[in-house]
């Protein structure tokens, strides 16, 4: 960990944690070829020191580097390592807020990772986690990282009766609750919430305050984060003309326990694939049916009635369904363990049917 060198361990700080992404990218040639860059290049206390001296009067910083990839390389014991990490920083007394420096390639599935498994303890311990990021690496002109992180700390910082507690993500002066993410732009500098439910980082909506606390109110307890190695292996599959039932079988000899369905439409998927997904549900594969469509819910028993074993996705994007049935899946072993006999549909359900904010 980074400690700033005038404060001690036990004042009341922001605790920084950098994952890398293109927030911390460098370009060879920024002025000419801005979007030519590798991710992961700088530090998070080089994030940091750039705007230390804008920070909030009074606010003291404290940065430490989880990772620093590629956000598109992001794996399962990655988002362990930030779940204990965010975990412990919430219930660390010194801690005021925790901002996090992400990649915007898969800040969609950390996002919705955070909030199933650490967002009713920052409600009750009554402090926010901001998730953010860049689409322009650190030397570009006109870089949006660093006035991204600013926001972030601003908001991280502000006072608790502005918005309460949880897990959030800002890009571009706006913010949304961080299971909300989805970059659905390549370029935009909104990308990972450009069609999510948001508000001014300045000005909280008294609207979206309201939906957020509805989700809030809805999520009563978060689910176990899965051990390093032990998270359930899910895979996401996209059904499109001309699919053939080998995309199915392909998998029906490994160890996979899980298929997201990118259908179309509705959440459908190619009559060739029913026989196959008949087998994976005997063989006790868990499957949810996703669209492929990029908005809208997918809902139960539409276009046609879902087997036993096949759960809609409600509103979750592919990425987010697959991280949700993850640890739907994990939460559901860790029960029967204890003797509980719960199943991952049940547990899914909790994350699917939260409420919409609109």
């Amino acid at each position: 960990m980074s400690l700033n060198p005038n404060i001690s361990e036990n004042t009341s700080h922001i605790l920084v944690f950098g994952m890398g992404g293109t927030i911390a990218g460098l370009a060879p040639n920024p002025e000419t070829s801005p979007l030519q860059y590798e991710a992961g290049q700088v530090g998070v206390d080089a994030l940091v020191a750039q705007v230390q001296s804008v920070v909030p009067k009074g606010v003291k910083l404290v940065s430490r580097q989880i990772a620093n990839v590629n956000s598109r390389n992001l794996t399962d014991a990655h988002l362990t390592s930030l779940g204990l990490a965010v975990g412990q920083a919430l219930l660390d007394s010194a801690v005021r807020g925790v901002v996090i420096t992400h990649g915007t390639d898969t800040i969609e599935e950390t996002g919705l990772f955070l909030q199933i498994t650490c967002g009713k303890l920052a409600q009750t311990q009554s402090k926010r986690v901001i998730l953010t990021g860049a689409m322009l690496p650190s030397n570009a002109p006109g870089a949006d990282g660093p006035s991204n992180l600013l926001d972030a700390l601003r908001w991280a910082s502000t006072p608790i009766d502005n918005c309460p507690g949880g897990i959030y993500a800002v890009m571009d002066g706006r913010g949304c609750m961080a299971m909300d993410l989805a970059k659905r732009h390549a370029t935009a500098l909104n990308a990972p919430l450009q069609n999510a439910p948001s508000s001014s980082v300045g000005l909280i909506n008294p609207s979206w305050l309201s939906g957020v606390k509805a989700v809030q109110a809805a999520w009563s307890e978060d689910l176990p984060i899965p051990q390093e190695g032990e998270w359930p292996w899910v895979e996401i599959l996209t059904s499109h003309a001309g699919a053939r039932p080998e995309t199915i079988t392909h998998w029906l000899s490994s160890s996979v326990q899980g298929f997201v369905l990118a259908g179309s439409g509705h959440g459908g998927f190619h009559d060739d694939w029913i026989e196959p997904l008949d087998r994976a549900m005997v063989q006790g594969i868990a499957l949810v049916r996703t669209t492929r469509t990029g908005a809208g819910s997918t809902l139960p028993n539409i276009p046609e009635l879902d087997a036993p074993g096949c759960r809609a996705s409600g509103s979750l994007t592919a990425p987010r369904a697959r991280i949700a049935l993850q640890l739907a899946l994990n939460a559901a072993k860790q029960a029967n363990k204890a003797g509980k006999p719960l199943t991952w549909q049940d547990f899914f359900a909790r994350i699917a049917d939260l409420p919409e904010i609109r």
